[in-house]
């Protein structure tokens, strides 16, 4: 898959079945996906995306990874457009810094 056919299935295949579940609109605070673009002078992008889903707590997150909606119509879907094992989760706490 190209890295345009990866944004294009993203973008009109994963996102709306993500937002088609009633789970999405109850948990998710913020969902955010960036794409790296060329900057001179950067190494060049070594991913095809980033994406940051906030909550309002752990327990709401774990709440919808764990629904069966999530489990059985989202998370199956990402083997057809990720390398799931280069896939990297990590679960933060901002700090505003400025």
């Amino acid at each position: 898959m190209t890295h345009q056919e990866f944004l294009d299935y993203r973008r009109d295949v994963h996102a709306p079945l993500l937002l088609s579940i009633p789970e999405t609109k109850q948990y998710v605070r913020k969902f955010i996906v960036s794409a790296p673009v060329p900057a001179p002078g950067y190494p060049a992008p070594v991913y095809d995306a980033m994406v940051e889903a906030w909550f309002d707590s752990v327990e709401d997150m774990h709440t919808f990874f764990q629904s069966d909606n999530f489990v059985n119509r989202v998370d199956p879907d990402h083997e057809n457009f990720l390398d799931l094992s280069a896939v990297v989760r990590l679960v933060t706490e901002e700090t505003v810094v400025v």
